[in-house]
């Protein structure tokens, strides 16, 4: 069986080494690159299970590489490494399709363990259904006027609500007749979402399921996530997830 592998990018060496050390104690491969071009011909040439990269690097910084990667690799897991006064970088890489990220300083314990959580959240995706623990179980959510009409429809591998279709096996979610390319979050939320429409999910039920229990998300970090997964459904002329101002939110039946 190939060992999970990782690409580690970085402009600094020690860095590099502290977080090799500790990816590879857990049994992970590591890849490494110090600068954005080395990085993107590598995560490129040499298909990683997931990419460290860090906001500030020379030649191209982590948000062109985030951007380009996801041309072609749409739910590739990408964890961000930021410093404590990028706050802005931080939201615009997460809006332009990180999963997560880690602030620098950081414990190496903390990076491995968002790493986990973010090939756990990767792996369930691409179970059959059967095997994949429904999403809706996790924790209660808040139930405003619930419709019988939108009722999610699910075969074997199928989550329906209205034109929207849901594969978790496949890693797909098809608007009508139109794949919608979502990454490994997005299709968390969305999947969360779907399986109870019409119920509203406050946000630190949404963080619970999405990052598999409770971590130091902001709802800046998951509003960023949400608000990237409406724009590609818009993007298909559907606008299913609404606000519910003061709770949270849900998904609709779209027309």
């Amino acid at each position: 069986m190939q060992p999970i592998t990782i690409l580690v990018a970085d402009d600094d060496p020690n860095l590099r080494e502290v977080v090799r050390y500790a990816l590879s104690r857990e049994g992970f491969s590591v890849i490494e690159a110090n600068n954005g071009v080395e990085a993107l011909t590598l995560a490129l040439a040499r298909a990683p299970d997931l990419v460290v990269l860090d906001v500030l690097m020379p030649e191209l910084d982590g948000l062109e590489v985030c951007r380009r990667l996801r041309r072609d690799r749409e739910s590739l897991p990408i964890l961000f490494l930021s410093s404590r006064d990028e706050e802005l970088d931080r939201v615009v890489g997460l809006e332009i399709g990180g999963d997560d990220y880690v602030t620098k300083p950081f414990s190496p314990r903390e990076l491995v363990s968002r790493v986990k959580a973010l090939l756990r959240r990767a792996r369930a995706t691409s179970l059959p259904a059967a095997l994949t623990p429904p999403v809706a179980l996790v924790a209660p959510v808040v139930s405003i006027a619930p419709v019988a009409s939108i009722t999610p429809v699910a075969s074997s591998d199928e989550l329906r609500v209205g034109p929207l279709r849901l594969r978790p096996s496949e890693h797909r979610v098809y608007a009508g007749d139109h794949e919608v390319e979502l990454t490994v979050t997005e299709f968390r939320i969305l999947q969360a979402l779907m399986s109870r429409p019409g119920r509203v999910f406050t946000r630190d039920e949404l963080t619970e399921r999405v990052y598999d229990g409770p971590h130091h998300i902001s709802d800046r970090t998951l509003d960023s996530h949400i608000r990237r997964v409406r724009q590609k459904l818009r993007e298909r002329d559907i606008d299913p997830i609404e606000t519910v101002h003061g709770l949270g939110f849900r998904l609709s039946a779209a027309p």
